[in-house]
């Protein structure tokens, strides 16, 4: 699928150079990103993810992102062509020119807006127990880093069982995240998820998800949980920009049934997301 592309204020094709080879972002991971949902050609949630934005910026010790070039940025690949009706919009910001190391220059920020159509995601998916950990001590938890290897590699191992998302403990052996989804798990009726202090990163879909659940009476708890509650809870079923909420089917070889819970949680997102693009 076409992909468009805005990199510091031009439209480029897809194939396009736009970003210098001595960017920090390229050299040492040295960027923040947000990720929001495209519906009927306009983002999702774009307030939460932009206060998001800078929270990282500022975890990462970089100036303040100019908000108002992103927007330039998003209405130039949003309306670059006909409406994308589903897709994902993703925006990036790094530390610009450096040296090759850790150090960084004074130099101003490169901006990057991509907008794409993708596939709505499955009725309910697979997920895998991936044996590396996150650090929750780390300088970087909670901050949503172009540093990304990690998830590479854990959603790769993933994938060669079946599964649609990898799930990390963290290294006191809680449960924490997946690569790019939040997870919940349902016991005995209620919808328990791992708080902040687990090292995961606070997902949009996730904090919309436990407000939203306990306006219509359902009872959420940010608690911390052991790893193997995946295999002992009733219901389970991540969260994510682009996912929403999506029933899990199966952790490995545990097969679980979507539940009431989950689905009861999955049509309350669709029917106050529809109604409000910018919660």
């Amino acid at each position: 699928m076409t992909v468009r592309v805005w990199v510091n204020g031009r439209l480029l094709e897809a194939g396009e150079a736009g970003v210098s080879a001595l960017d920090h972002g390229v050299t040492v991971g040295d960027g923040v990103f947000e990720t929001a949902k495209i519906v009927d050609g306009q983002g999702f949630a774009p307030t939460r993810h932009a206060r998001r934005l800078d929270r990282s910026m500022a975890g990462l010790g970089l100036p303040p992102a100019d908000h108002g070039l992103i927007a330039e940025g998003v209405d130039a690949v949003l309306g670059a062509g006909d409406p994308i009706p589903f897709g994902r919009l993703r925006y990036t910001v790094t530390g610009g020119a450096g040296p090759l190391g850790s150090d960084r220059h004074d130099s101003a920020l490169t901006y990057i807006v991509t907008a794409g159509e993708q596939p709505r995601p499955p009725a309910s998916g697979k997920v895998s127990v991936v044996p590396w950990t996150r650090n929750e001590r780390a300088a970087t938890a909670g901050l949503k880093t172009t540093s990304y290897a990690e998830n590479v590699i854990a959603l790769a191992r993933a994938k060669e069982v079946g599964a649609i998302e990898a799930v990390f403990a963290n290294t006191r052996g809680e449960l924490c995240e997946c690569t790019g989804s939040n997870v919940f798990v349902v016991v005995d009726g209620e919808i328990l998820t791992p708080p902040p202090e687990s090292g995961l990163l606070e997902g949009i879909t996730r904090a919309l998800v436990i407000d939203w659940c306990r306006e219509d009476g359902l009872t959420v708890h940010e608690r911390t949980l052991p790893l193997s509650v995946l295999e002992s809870a009733d219901e389970l079923f991540i969260t994510s920009s682009t996912r929403d909420v999506l029933a899990v089917h199966a952790v490995d070889e545990r097969s679980l049934e979507p539940g009431p819970v989950t689905a009861r949680a999955a049509k309350l997102f669709a029917a106050r997301a529809a109604k409000d693009l910018d919660p």
